[in-house]
């Protein structure tokens, strides 16, 4: 299955029980922090639910030990799935305002706690409203189900486990943050500048056209077929977990597939002063 959906594609399958549709529109940065669900309550896909990045995607920050938008623990977001309805069945779509950052993270976390059927609607909301499909008002009436967290382990790691190889690298770490941050030149958010040692910058907007939709997968596999000639597994990384799912969803859509991310990112790795900071290209 493809990790993209089209708006055209998605329109034939409204009002099919098995699909559930999240609306995951969010705005980093944002001093409005419920401008995403604002978004929600004045026009949504029809049968759409809302998932916040902070409120439901994210556990508690913790200063100074957590990334910015730490994981929660698999059940706790499990229980959150059965208040969607969402079941081991179901046919997850999931979308944001067209720059896929948020869509993407919540495609990864959802298949990270085992809904194997989840696709990103390319192009979001933006992309149905230029189709003409319509838009509701109306929150769903949701049915509760079961759904059981079944951990994918093996597509995330720790800090530690980044740390362990860098002396003798078994990782090739790919940061999804702009060339500027990556070189430590500006860093508008976290507290301190630079890279994780040995990573390359793979910019995440450079996934995309100028139209704010996904390069063709052959453009994309030239964008990052030089990570995977090295025999090193790729990891990739941003700034708290978030961006980093959208290389993830590049390189899928690209044919990529089977590569890992480091959730706690660059605003966890910092909080140790023990772990090496590099800067420049």
């Amino acid at each position: 299955m493809s990790p993209l959906i089209e708006p055209e594609v998605l329109a034939t399958l409204l009002h099919d029980s098995r699909v559930i549709i999240i609306d995951c529109r969010f705005t980093l940065g944002q001093a409005d922090a419920d401008l995403g669900y604002q978004y929600y309550l004045q026009g949504h896909i029809p049968e759409a639910r809302y998932l916040d990045l902070e409120k439901d995607l994210s556990a508690p920050v913790i200063l100074g030990k957590t990334s910015r938008h730490p994981l929660p623990k698999p059940d706790d977001f499990a229980r959150l799935l059965c208040k969607f309805g969402v079941r081991s069945d179901s046919h997850v779509v999931v979308y944001d305002d067209g720059g896929h950052a948020m869509a993407a993270r919540a495609w990864w976390q959802l298949r990270w706690v085992g809904v194997e059927k989840v696709q990103v609607l390319h192009g979001g909301i933006k992309s149905w409203q230029g189709d003409r499909y319509p838009l509701t008002t109306e929150k769903p009436e949701i049915e509760p189900s079961e759904f059981s967290a079944n951990p994918q382990s093996h597509i995330l790691l720790s800090a530690e486990e980044v740390a362990a190889q860098l002396q003798e690298p078994v990782f090739q770490l790919v940061d999804a943050r702009a060339h500027e941050r990556f070189a430590g030149k500006v860093e508008p958010l976290d507290g301190k500048a630079g890279h994780i040692p040995g990573a390359v910058c793979r910019p995440f907007l450079e996934n995309m056209d100028e139209n704010g939709s996904f390069l063709p997968p052959e453009q994309l596999r030239d964008r990052f077929s030089d990570l995977l000639n090295n025999d090193l597994e790729v990891v990739h990384y941003c700034g708290s977990g978030v961006t980093a799912c959208h290389n993830i969803l590049a390189m899928e859509h690209a044919g990529m597939a089977n590569t890992k991310l480091y959730p706690g990112s660059w605003s966890e790795w910092i909080t140790d002063e023990s772990r090496p900071i590099a800067t420049g290209d």
